[in-house]
């Protein structure tokens, strides 16, 4: 089984009418249901809006921390579910299935295989990120 990332992207702006965000989240909550009973939800969760983030950026030797969004954009990360899924046509399923509870546009993301050796490899011989 592979774990993917199912990213939600909300677009900036005013938030919806309560009646509106009251449909999305029944509709989430049955999403999140079925997850569990299908064994393949992992983690999920929502996030507070860009202007609550601080940027935490290597510059000339030192860490510096900026007030704001990463990127500037009319849309940002919303929240995002962890899932695991036997196949990428079985994480698409499910990604569709949250674009239908959400309303909005979810970006499906495999995560990268890791193994036993991978974990064990020292600290500088593993790629930059």
């Amino acid at each position: 089984m592979t774990q993917y990332l199912l990213s939600v992207y909300q677009p900036d702006g005013p938030v919806p009418a309560p009646d509106v965000l009251q449909a999305i989240s029944r509709d989430l909550d049955a999403f999140n249901a079925e997850l569990r009973a299908a064994g393949a939800w992992v983690f999920a969760g929502g996030l507070y809006p860009p202007s609550t983030a601080t940027v935490v950026r290597p510059k000339n030797g030192e860490i510096l921390l900026t007030d704001g969004p990463f990127a500037e954009g009319k849309e940002h990360l919303g929240g995002f579910t962890i899932i695991t899924a036997r196949d990428l046509d079985s994480a698409l399923d499910w990604g569709r299935r949250l674009a239908r509870a959400t309303t909005l546009p979810i970006e499906v993301r495999p995560f990268q295989a890791q193994t036993q050796a991978q974990d064990q490899v020292q600290p500088e011989t593993q790629p930059h990120r």
